[in-house]
């Protein structure tokens, strides 16, 4: 083998190995980025099925029911085209309430959208852009007297 050959092959398999090491690199991002999807989108079934995602929308007034002997709790959450029921057990955050904006991680079970964590808004003033994007694209464009952002 000439020391060009030699070369030529060194730079292929280090080719190869970047491609690699690409590839996984991806691969791993991938199963762990939790995409975010709105009702409507979740009931087009363009969610995926056996991954987390990140639901959002508004939570439905009147919906909440808590179970009086644990921690789980029910509720509806719409982007005012389309309404999905959430399940949660544990403690939701302090600023959790009716009719406000939530983004919840969680999958699809049976109709009912599981969720292992909620996140709601800090202040009276803020949405996550997600939600609001979702709202938007829904046809809504305020939200307690506010501009959707």
């Amino acid at each position: 083998m000439t020391p060009r050959q030699k070369r030529m092959s060194f730079v292929a398999v280090l080719i190869a190995g970047v491609a690699v090491a690409i590839g996984l690199a991806l691969m791993a991002l991938n199963e762990n980025i939790n995409h975010f999807y709105g009702p409507k989108q979740v009931k087009a079934g363009e969610a995926p099925v056996d991954h987390n995602f990140r639901l959002g929308g508004l939570v439905v007034m009147g919906s909440v029911k808590r179970d009086e002997n644990s921690l789980k709790i029910n509720f509806d959450l719409t982007d005012t085209a389309e309404t999905i029921t959430v399940q949660h057990e544990g403690i939701l955050p302090d600023l959790f309430r009716e009719g406000q904006g939530i983004v919840a991680t969680g999958k699809m079970q049976g109709g009912i959208f599981i969720a292992e964590q909620v996140l709601a808004k800090h202040d009276e003033n803020y949405m996550p852009p997600e939600v609001a994007s979702t709202l938007k694209d829904s046809g809504m464009t305020e939200h307690n007297g506010k501009p959707l952002k």
